[in-house]
């Protein structure tokens, strides 16, 4: 879809046309949700987080000044949600580690499945180590941001980080042994 259907698209959304708030979600979703999975700790939480996202989007879709891309709003307005859903839970950030069951196959193989297998990897860390993992590696966040957003100290958050690339190069060892 070109960005003056997604514009039209939009323009409708704004004045609340459900069908067009349907045209936009099937637009966006399976790329949010993949932005979702990576906050979660299970499906059905992220489904959960895709949800309540695009409810803040069609119900605070006066926040949008049109300036930058819509997707680019859209994001930020999932990333945003997985924090606070991941504040409500009450999670402890320093989890036991020893708890967690792998069940990841080996990472030989083609790209796509050593691509696949990180990702599964990354699935699996701590919840305190993949959310900052994810602002910091993949969302591209600085530590004092991430530090803000989740009301916890830098050091904590580049501890976490360092944390999150141990274990996963623990794992990555493991894995290819």
């Amino acid at each position: 879809m070109d960005s003056l259907a997604i514009n039209n698209i939009w323009e409708r959304c704004t004045r609340q046309d459900r069908k067009a708030q349907a045209l936009l979600y099937h637009h966006f979703a399976k790329k949010m949700y993949a932005v979702c999975l990576r906050y979660a700790h299970t499906s059905l939480e992220a489904d959960d987080i895709l949800q309540n996202s695009f409810v803040k989007v069609f119900t605070k879709h006066y926040l949008y000044d049109g300036k930058g891309s819509l997707e680019g709003w859209i994001k930020r307005i999932v990333v945003n949600t997985a924090i606070e859903t991941h504040r409500k839970n009450k999670r402890s950030y320093m989890e036991n580690i020893d708890d967690i069951q792998l069940s990841v196959s080996s990472l030989v193989g083609t790209e796509q499945t050593g691509y696949q297998e990180l990702l599964a990897l990354i699935q699996q860390l701590p919840l305190g180590y993949k959310t900052v993992f994810n602002l910091y590696a993949i969302e591209g966040y600085s530590h004092k941001e991430i530090a803000e957003m989740l009301s916890i100290s830098e050091g904590n958050s580049k501890s976490q980080l360092s944390r999150a690339r141990q274990w996963l190069q623990n794992k990555l060892v493991k894995t290819a042994i």
